[in-house]
Order: structure tokens, then C-alpha cells, then sequence
């Protein structure tokens, strides 16, 4: 146990030569710091070309144990969002560090909408509302919001916005310059805000001259990406009228869209759904009178989609793991992941607040054919699991794939090939064939493309026995600075 953790601790020494993206340092330190914490109890060594950048992630037996996930980012920067426009005070607690996460409290500082960190307590935070929309604090100039490549922080800003008064530039790393944020961009105006992108691309930056926004209607594309929708609703309640919000073709991730509606609910927000959400064109209707009210405090649950890596790990090896902080009683999505897994052959066991996973050593893991609309993210670590696999694995329904942190179908087939997989692209699915015999290729290097899921999907691979090459371990820092920690805790 705690392998891994050892081995990064020991590599993480040599500091004077691993570089990190400017971005990303502050909270690569954070994840620095504990992992230094973890290596008084570990005596394995991993090697990092400090030079390269890469880590190497050496063969893992067998996953056991428990582990409590961090915060889920989805939550996390929705109920910043939803604090900050609410009235009254809120506690957000379980809060997920990471850059993503890092992006909207540095928004929220440059707003002037006060939030007071928790000095005993990193995960918590108290925000105090606005009662309504966010105003600029320098109304006679242009206010910059610089937000990463967190899609979490840029496309629902660009909507909230929209609601009060003031004029705004939110931009971000040159990733985010390529994530589409037109159709958006096309219901704000139509609910009369004026808004605009780069028209040439549809992408970021986003430029706003706000001045409120009354009732009105939109009819958007679900097609693209849900967060589009779960924009528009969570701004919807500070406009000074009825919203009506419709999908016009079909909406992909509705889990996501049911988890933007359950919290505007926790909120004080009922929001009323017309038609059907999976499979419709569901219209959504914000009444003139919903406003936000402050729960007081609020609880993020564990990240399911982090939960996906521990998971898989277990169901690949044969070992037993839990995992604590989602559960049968979840609001994401992303816990249907552990559904798809006993289809392969995995044995899991619900229980309100976590999961377990193991598999019977004389039971092989089969690939399978699954639509995976509901579950993109988490979707990505079954194209390492296809690996281990009898048969191929049929990814289905992961158009969005293309239009995340990096272009992540491209990514995917050009690594799993790398181990040793044929892999047939399509424009929304992808079949894996396992390596002959299931002996995956050894000391491959894995291109992360300043991709957090990249490289902990990938680091997975290491379950075949063999040494795994990282490229930049630091991208993690995005969304799960501990994940390498975490796994070394219950890798052996």
C-alpha cells in the first residue's frame, strides 16, 4: 500500500527541475505538500526525467482499501455560483481544491462578492450573497476575468453576468479559445442580452455589456454540451421576469442538467420541466417570483467522476476498494459508472453515502456496448479498462469528448493504441480492441495534453505489470492535485 505516493514523494524532491505550467503552480504546491506528507510511511521509488517532466508510474497489483474523494468540481463551482447570488450567508463545505475550482473564488474576489476562507479549513468557505445579480465593481471600465480552462467557471459566469450591470471580458488559456461557447452565447441573446464571442470561432473570449435582463424566452441546441442549458437556469432567477428556456434538437448529460435543477431547488428555486429530459425536447420555466435563498450551509459530495479511477482499479486487478462520499443516494451522474462495470464482470455494492467494487479472479472482465451520453467523463476510464477486456468495448454517445479540456477522442485512440489496442474513431463513439492476450506495451509514454483526466485514466495502464510513462503528472492539479497521493494509498 501507499506505493505510489512514496514514489511520487521521491521524485517531487528533485523541485529545481520539474516545471509546471504558470497556471497551474499554486495548486501543484498544495498537492506537493501532501504528497511529502505521505512518504514517511512508503519506502518505494518511482523515477521522474525532471528534464521531461514525466513521471513513471510502476506496475500495480492489486487496488485495495478505502478511499474519501474529494469535493465534485460540478458541485463545487455551481454552489459558488448559486451562494453568490442568493441572499444571506453560506457555508460551502467539502469543497473541491483545484484550479478549476481556485478560477471561480479568484472570479468571485475580482467581483467583490465576499467570500471568507476558512483558516483551519481549506475545503470551506462562507459566501455572502448578493440577493440578485452580480454588478461590476468598476462600472466605468471593462472588468477582466481571467478563468483557465475551467468550463465550469467560464460558461456559467458568461450567463450570470449577463443579469446585472457592467461590462465584462472573460477569457481564458488557449484551450479555452478553442471550447465553443456560441450556443450559449445565442440564448443569452435571446433572452435580449448583449453578448458575444469570437464569431469566426464561437469560443471564448466573451465580451459583455450588461445592463439586467426581464422575463423572455430561448430555444437552444442541447446537442453540444448540457452546460450551456445549466448556465441559462442557474441565471435564470435573478432576471426581472419569467425565463422559459427550450432545447430545440435533443440534450445530452441530462443527469447534469437534473443536478443544476436539484440544487437551484436546495436554493430556495423550483424550476418547472415541460417534456422529456432523456430522449425530449424538454422546455424549462423559471417563474417570475423564484428567488435564491440561502441554505445556510451546504455539504459538496465526492467527486464520482474521481471515483471512476479507485473503481475501475479495483474491478481491473481483483482487488476490493471503497469508495466514500457518493453512493446510491448521489445527485451526479457519474456514479452509473459503477453500473457499466458490473456489466463487464465487476461485483459492486451500493450504499447510501459510497461504493464497492471488487471481481471474483475466476470471473474475466468483458467489454461491452454502452451508451455512455450520461456519463462522458467518467466514460474516458473505460477505454483503459478496455484493455484488460475479453472482446471490444463499444464507447458510445461521447461527442462531447471532442470539445473538452483537450480534443479527448484524438487523445484516447492515439494513447490506447500506444499500449497496444486497435481502436476504430467515429464521430461520437469509438470501439477498443484489447491487445492480443491482454499483454499491454511497456514503458509507454502517455501525452497528457494538459489533460487531468489524460493522465489519471492512463495511469491505470499500470495495472497490466508494466512501467507507464506520465507526461506533465502536474495537469491533474486541474481537478484532483491528490489523485497520485490517493492512488499510491491503496496501490501495492
Amino acid at each position: 500500500m501507499k506505493t505510489l505516493a512514496a514514489a511520487l514523494i521521491t521524485v517531487l524532491s528533485m523541485a529545481d527541475g520539474f516545471t509546471i505550467p504558470s497556471h497551474r503552480q499554486p495548486s501543484f504546491s498544495s498537492a506537493n505538500t501532501a504528497l511529502r506528507s505521505a512518504t514517511e510511511s512508503t519506502g518505494m521509488t518511482f523515477a521522474l526525467d525532471s528534464d521531461k517532466n514525466q513521471l513513471t508510474v510502476t506496475p500495480i497489483k492489486s487496488i485495495d482499501g478505502t478511499v474519501t474523494l474529494p469535493g465534485s468540481k460540478s458541485l463545487s463551482n455551481r454552489i459558488l455560483l448559486l451562494a453568490a447570488l442568493s441572499e444571506g450567508t453560506t457555508r460551502v463545505e467539502n469543497l473541491l481544491e483545484s484550479d478549476d475550482i481556485r478560477y471561480m473564488l479568484d472570479a468571485l474576489d475580482t467581483l467583490k462578492v465576499p467570500v471568507e476562507r476558512d483558516a483551519e479549513d481549506k475545503t470551506a468557505v462562507t459566501v455572502t450573497g448578493q440577493a440578485g445579480p452580480i454588478d461590476s465593481p468598476t462600472p466605468d471600465e471593462s472588468l477582466e476575468l481571467f478563468l483557465g480552462n475551467a468550463g465550469t467557471a467560464m460558461r456559467p459566469l458568461a450567463a450570470a453576468l449577463c443579469m446585472g450591470k457592467g461590462k465584462f471580458v472573460l477569457d481564458g488559456v488557449p484551450r479555452m479559445r478553442e471550447r465553443p461557447i456560441a450556443d450559449l452565447i445565442d440564448g443569452m441573446q435571446q433572452l435580449g442580452a448583449k453578448v458575444s464571442c469570437v464569431e469566426e470561432t464561437g469560443c471564448p473570449p466573451v465580451t459583455i455589456d450588461a445592463n439586467g435582463l426581464g422575463s423572455g424566452s430561448a430555444s437552444i441546441s442541447g446537442k453540444m454540451s448540457s452546460q450551456f442549458l445549466s448556465s441559462m437556469l442557474m441565471a435564470s432567477p435573478v432576471a426581472d421576469g419569467e425565463v422559459t428556456v427550450s432545447i430545440k434538437d435533443e440534450l445530452i448529460s441530462a443527469p447534469y442538467v437534473s443536478l443544476t435543477t436539484g440544487l437551484m431547488k436546495k436554493f430556495g428555486v423550483n424550476v418547472e420541466v415541460e417534456g422529456e429530459m432523456n430522449g425530449g425536447t424538454p422546455s424549462f420555466v423559471i417563474g417570475a417570483d423564484e428567488k435564491y435563498t440561502s441554505p445556510k450551509s451546504i455539504l459538496v459530495e465526492g467527486d464520482a467522476s474521481s471515483a471512476s479511477y479507485f473503481l475501475a482499479g479495483a474491478a481491473i486487478t481483483g482487488g476490493t476498494i471503497t469508495v466514500r462520499g457518493c453512493g446510491s443516494e448521489s445527485v451526479q451522474g457519474d456514479v452509473a459508472f459503477a453500473d457499466v462495470l458490473e456489466q463487464m464482470g465487476a461485483t459492486v455494492t451500493w450504499a447510501p453515502e459510497s461504493i464497492t467494487v471488487t471481481r471474483d479472479p475466476d470471473v474475466k472482465l468483458k467489454g461491452v456496448d454502452v451508451d455512455c451520453g450520461k456519463i462522458p467523463d467518467a466514460a474516458m476510464t473505460l477505454a483503459v479498462a478496455a484493455l484488460f477486456c475479453e472482446g471490444p468495448m463499444t464507447i458510445r454517445n461521447v461527442y462531447s469528448w471532442r470539445l473538452k479540456e483537450t480534443e479527448r477522442m484524438k487523445a484516447i485512440v492515439a494513447e490506447c493504441t500506444k499500449l497496444g489496442a486497435t481502436v476504430e474513431e467515429f464521430e461520437d463513439y469509438c470501439i477498443i480492441h484489447p491487445p492480443k492476450d491482454n499483454v499491454v506495451n511497456e514503458d509507454v509514454v502517455i501525452e497528457t495534453y494538459d489533460d487531468h483526466r489524460m493522465a489519471m485514466t492512463f495511469s491505470l495502464a499500470a495495472c497490466a505489470g508494466v512501467n507507464v510513462v506520465i507526461d506533465d503528472p502536474g495537469c491533474t492539479a486541474k481537478t484532483f492535485p491528490t489523485y497520485f497521493e490517493m492512488l499510491g494509498s491503496v496501490a501495492s
